[in-house]
């Protein structure tokens, strides 16, 4: 999974991802319209973009670089609402760059296993399953384990990606202990000589305490399992809750030991700026962002793309 695709290698995914981004892009592009179209940019319209820039989730940090920005040698100027898009792309990029990374798989670690946790609802089922569709496209060998070994529907859902990519599929019953089921996913998945090992989980509430016990020690059993696994543990964000994903990535981070983030559901209704304050805040990878439900509307994070289309500039 490269991160340096880009647009024209995939004429669909720019239309898919500003389509994505459209709420957020669309609120700030009106916004910064309406301001700049009878002001000249004094110390009053930076402060009043900086409060649009908060409003659309970009988060402190950010706003108050891109006024920073704005103001120098501009002063008093008169500036179009383009010129300000511009440099919001720009301070987005610079933010969004470094945790631009691809999910690596090394193929030393055999299986290479990856923890996907996040709460109810986040897309994490969907994403496990365009993931191992994307790997076994790369021609490797995937186990799916279904962890959420609370929900019938999701060991189901989890079935069934199984079988459209050909991954093999390692499930109990319904409630069964989940940490014993990772357990022997994990000696499957040797014993077969599988590449990678996808392990879902159940959708924990980051407030409910008996949940993050049971996180803990499905951690602590793929230790014992294989000591240097989870080689990846990835936390699903539904970039719909705005500012609820800064606490969620706080607390997986701290629980589970985050070493990745994939943001899904950028589908129009989305709260995209949510992911330029987690960037900002916690500097945590982000390996992949989800536009729709098909398998290609997941593919590696570009910032470039993402800082032009949440600024509403074209590609």
């Amino acid at each position: 999974m490269n991160d340096s695709t880009t647009q024209t290698e995939k004429p669909g995914w720019w239309q898919r991802l500003t389509g994505g981004l459209k709420r957020s892009s669309a609120a700030l592009g009106t916004a910064i319209s309406d301001l700049v179209s009878k002001r000249k940019l004094d110390e009053a319209t930076i402060a009043d973009i900086e409060d649009v820039l908060i409003r659309a989730d970009l988060g402190l940090e950010t706003s108050r670089r891109i006024a920073d920005a704005l103001g120098e040698g501009r002063h008093d100027a008169a500036i179009s609402a383009d010129e300000i898009k511009a440099v919001v792309a720009a301070e987005v990029e610079r933010v969004l760059a470094p945790v631009a990374k691809p999910l690596m798989i090394d193929p030393a670690q055999k299986p290479f296993v990856i923890l996907v946790v996040g709460v109810n609802g986040s897309g994490k089922t969907t994403t496990i399953g365009k993931l191992a569709a994307k790997f076994r496209a790369e021609r490797r060998s995937v186990m799916l384990a279904a962890g959420d070994t609370f929900r019938a529907a999701a060991i189901d859902q989890l079935k069934i990606w199984a079988t459209r990519t050909g991954a093999e599929f390692i499930a109990r019953e319904p409630g069964a202990d989940a940490a014993g089921l990772v357990f022997d996913a994990i000696a499957a998945a040797k014993q077969r000589g599988v590449d990678v090992l996808l392990v879902d989980t159940a959708g924990r509430l980051q407030n409910r305490s008996e949940l993050m016990n049971e996180l803990q020690k499905v951690l602590r059993v793929i230790k014992k399992a294989e000591p240097a696994a989870p080689h990846a543990v990835l936390l699903v964000l539904d970039a719909t809750v705005g500012q609820n994903a800064l606490s969620q990535v706080e607390i997986f981070q701290k629980i589970a030991g985050v070493t990745g983030l994939a943001m899904t559901k950028l589908d129009g209704t989305a709260r995209g700026g949510i992911l330029v304050a987690l960037a900002a805040k916690f500097g945590i990878p982000v390996h992949v962002i989800g536009v729709g439900e098909g398998v290609e509307d997941l593919e590696a994070f570009s910032a470039r793309d993402f800082a032009r289309a949440i600024a509403g500039l074209e590609a």
